[in-house]
């Protein structure tokens, strides 16, 4: 009756012998590391690893372990001081490298081997960064006024109507000759973008441009989701792992960069708005739209015409290097940035093109006691070149130093921002303090299940004894389960993992009192036990069904520190369902059920 096959008994044994492995990398801790990825997503071997160990070696610092992972190098130290005496030595050796101070799991070379990785830690127990930034929405509208400008002032021109294209906030004003040629303009506008709403001007011979509301509210959600991919782009850029990029409310996005604590070179390169910009040199100096731009450093200023050849994000790759000995980055376009550019060079042979760096800052100043942000925006021509061959869509920009190219071509590469950010909110944790989240959570862990254990061992007497097994291997799987799913542990997550301890031993309690019931009937103990399992399973099936479902939807609609709830609790469900019937009933039928038994110790 009580009785499992033998092929379930090893099903069981064997799932347990599996979660123990996979649980295993988790006791080994974590230690101060540095990471170093190489540049254009490119990968390290061995032999860098060995040139960079004797690098660190000759100049005093030696690491405790060095190996490649994920294409990138890691390196272990015994002590914080040497990790942050190796940042300094490789940043300077290495400029070009995505260098930063971490930590890594302490795995024997066995289990690294193996592949086994313990389970990652979040923000607030490995330490790190947590960045909170905010998009510019107004300037993502403004940016795509400017281009209805220029697109409505071609598609005018090229309908030979005579005309003048003015912006002014969200309105552009174009000025006619007269009714007729409004008529006109108004067909010309509609056909450019139908959803674009064209409204009377001041007098018969203008007409009112405005996007309408859901372009409005569509172009805001663009900036934003575009913005998401190209920060992802950025942090994988930078190498570091395990880094959180989403969005938070209509304007802002979080990014956590577990293990990083420099924030230096960090805030460059996530807010940086560097973009590039080609335009012909308007030589005549009377071009419609053309202006004059300063030049940077030793370059010239030009007058450069309004129209854009291409711009940063129509470009795909972009990748440093040196051309006869001057840094230089390789820029590849896409089809419609090489279209254009091919038509620009073909029609422009001999004429000078610039290259024109667009960056974006924000600042504060005081205006009547309160701080007011302010746009600025810095537009420098860093590279004036003669057209001397027609191309397409493989060039090179010049003008730059090898830091500023190396930069340059990891901010074009990823994609150009679709709107400004700017950092509003910045929170440093150090590793000390994320060590001491992890004692606390231990001991809250601790805690909670030797009280459990002690209440069971009381009131259940052997059977509770069981039940206490089935509780250790519970906490085995979640564990296992969290390092082979590559989930995120946070300090939300071990509530959930306490809140699991005492919860997966109510299916237990059912099934024990089910058992005492069943015995109080007379009913004999192999029968009790049989009757116990199987009567209890519908009520402990409806209550962790139920409560996995809450946990369900907690991870679906929650972020941050909910989500990391959900997780556990939801892992803990499905764990404890297994332990606690399938796992019990497993140690209960080959203690009690090859045998007579005259009663049961529950």
């Amino acid at each position: 009756m009580n009785r499992y096959p033998t092929w379930l008994n090893l099903l069981v044994l064997g799932l347990l012998l599996l979660g123990i492995v996979l649980a295993l990398p988790n006791v080994y801790g974590t230690v101060p590391a540095v990471q170093m990825a190489a540049p254009d997503d490119a990968t390290f071997g061995e032999a860098k690893v060995n040139e960079v160990s004797e690098l660190l070696v000759r100049e005093g610092v030696t690491p405790e372990a060095a190996y490649v992972e994920d294409g990138r190098i890691v390196l272990r130290f015994d002590s914080v001081r040497e990790q942050e005496q190796a940042t300094g030595m490789l940043r300077e050796h290495y400029e070009e490298a995505g260098v930063s101070p971490t930590l890594a799991p302490a795995l024997p070379a066995w289990l690294r081997a193996v592949g086994i990785e313990p389970m990652s830690l979040g923000l607030d127990l490995r330490g790190g960064m947590h960045i909170l930034l905010e998009v510019d929405v107004e300037s993502a509208i403004a940016s795509r006024l400017a281009s209805y400008q220029q697109s409505l002032d071609e598609r005018l021109r090229d309908a030979n109507i005579r005309h003048r294209v003015d912006l002014e906030g969200r309105t552009l004003t174009v000025r006619l000759t007269g009714e007729a040629d409004a008529e006109r303009a108004r067909d010309v506008i509609s056909r450019t973008d139908p959803g674009l709403l064209v409204l009377p001007g001041a007098d018969d011979s203008t007409l009112t441009v405005r996007m309408s509301d859901a372009q409005i509210a569509a172009r805001r959600d663009f900036a934003v989701q575009q913005n998401l991919t190209t920060l992802r782009s950025r942090v994988n850029e930078l190498g570091v792992s395990e880094a959180v990029v989403q969005r938070q409310g209509l304007d802002r996005i979080v990014v956590q960069l577990p293990g990083v604590q420099d924030p230096n070179r960090l805030d460059d390169l996530l807010t940086a708005t560097a973009t590039v910009e080609f335009r012909l040199v308007d030589l005549a100096g009377n071009s419609p739209g053309s202006r004059r731009y300063p030049g940077r450093g030793e370059q010239q200023s030009q007058i450069l015409q309004r129209e854009v050849i291409a711009s940063g994000d129509q470009i795909i790759d972009a990748e440093a290097g040196f051309s006869q000995g001057q840094p230089v980055v390789f820029i590849t376009l896409d089809g419609a940035g090489g279209e254009s550019m091919l038509e620009t060079t073909r029609n422009n042979l001999k004429k000078p093109m610039s290259t024109l760096f667009i960056e974006t800052h924000r600042e504060t100043v005081m205006q009547g006691g309160e701080p007011v942000h302010r746009v600025t925006r810095t537009e420098e021509i860093i590279s004036t070149a003669t057209i001397n061959g027609i191309f397409k869509d493989r060039f090179i920009i010049e003008g730059l130093t090898a830091a500023e190219a190396h930069d340059l071509a990891l901010l074009l590469r990823a994609g150009a921002l679709a709107a400004p950010v700017y950092k509003i909110g910045e929170r440093t944790i150090g590793p000390s303090l994320g060590q001491d989240n992890i004692e606390r959570g231990f001991e809250a862990v601790a805690v909670g299940f030797i009280a459990v254990v002690i209440f069971m061992v009381v009131y259940y007497k052997w059977f509770g004894m069981i039940a206490n097994l089935a509780l250790l291997s519970n906490l085995i799987f979640i564990v296992a389960f969290m390092s082979l799913l590559q989930a995120s542990l946070t300090l939300p997550g071990i509530a959930g993992i306490v809140l699991t301890v005492g919860m997966a031993l109510d299916a237990n309690v059912l099934i024990f009192e089910r058992i005492r019931e069943e015995l109080a009937a007379g009913t004999s103990p192999q029968s009790a036990i049989s009757a116990g399992y199987d009567k209890a399973f519908s009520s402990i099936a409806d209550a962790n069904v139920t409560t996995l479902i809450a946990g369900v939807v907690l991870f679906l609609f929650g972020t941050g520190p909910v989500k990391g709830f959900a997780v556990t609790l939801s892992l803990g469900i499905v764990t404890s369902m297994f332990t606690a019937v399938v796992g019990t009933r497993a140690v209960v039928n080959l203690i009690y059920g090859r045998r007579k038994v005259a009663s049961v110790p529950v």
